[in-house]
């Protein structure tokens, strides 16, 4: 079974996803070869509170750990505190073992049509944009790009496919309050932190960390990165987003730079 295939049988009400996303994805994936095994209350005695709490509302416990992740969205995104928003359109694929992390995007700023890439594989954080899908804008790779796309992988687990933090590779701890944990998540070596704070339903309303960098037109800047959930829904009997935000705190003040709502989400386990 192709890659493509396999995501037309396992959820046709998914988006299309573009042929060259779908190249870059890894042969098997959603191919549903997933274990017998599920998620049990015994996997969350050791854990904080807030998160125990978190893990059984996000419909974690009696289903089997999912291994992989496709999320299409929709929404908006400017480079620059003084640029003007561009609506935009996402495709994303996110994978347990080994950690990956793939994410396209697709905007309109004036008259031209932008394509970005983020991507995260074998320890490596890569972006690139570029404009007419040809000519270069945004290129970067390197120490900071490997930690910025190994925290995101991180945060999209949180929102969207928590029992992937089910894992030795993260360390949970209790937050500052009885709504907030903190997650320590390592790999190639290398460990990022972020807090995670829960509403009061115990799903995550924020996410903030500062082992990222905002790659702004002067430059890569370390700064506290967040993202605010807006609302939630059920799909499927487990909570999904239905609006979360990104946005830098800045020397000067916060800069929210995108907003997305994601329109399909498949788990595979």
């Amino acid at each position: 079974m192709t890659v493509s295939s396999a995501v037309r049988t396992a959820a046709p009400e998914l988006h299309s996803f573009p042929r060259s996303f779908m190249r870059r994805v890894p042969a098997g994936a959603a191919s549903g070869r997933g274990g017998d095994a599920v998620v049990s209350e015994s996997d969350l005695v050791s854990l904080p509170a807030a998160a125990q709490r978190y893990l059984r509302v996000m419909g974690v416990v009696g289903r089997p750990p999912v291994r992989a992740l496709w999320m299409h969205g929709t929404g908006w995104f400017r480079r620059s505190p003084t640029a003007p928003a561009a609506p935009c359109e996402t495709w994303q694929y996110n994978q347990l073992s080994p950690i990956t992390r793939l994410f396209r995007i697709r905007l309109r700023v004036g008259p031209l049509a932008m394509n970005g890439w983020d991507t995260y594989q074998h320890g490596r954080g890569r972006m690139r944009g570029t404009v007419l899908g040809v000519i270069p804008v945004v290129r970067g790779r390197g120490a900071t790009f490997d930690t910025s796309e190994q925290v995101t992988w991180l945060n999209d687990a949180v929102l969207m496919a928590p029992s992937m933090l089910l894992t030795p590779a993260v360390r949970w701890s209790a937050g500052s309050g009885d709504r907030s944990f903190v997650l320590d998540f390592t790999d190639a070596g290398r460990t990022v932190r972020a807090t995670v704070l829960l509403n009061d339903r115990d799903r995550p309303q924020d996410f903030h960390t500062d082992d990222r960098y905002a790659a702004l037109p002067g430059g890569l800047v370390r700064a506290r990165w967040s993202t605010p959930v807006e609302g939630w829904t059920v799909r499927s009997g487990r909570p999904c987003p239905t609006r979360a935000g990104a946005v830098w705190m800045l020397a000067d003040g916060p800069f929210r730079y995108a907003e997305l709502t994601p329109t399909d989400l498949l788990l595979t386990p």
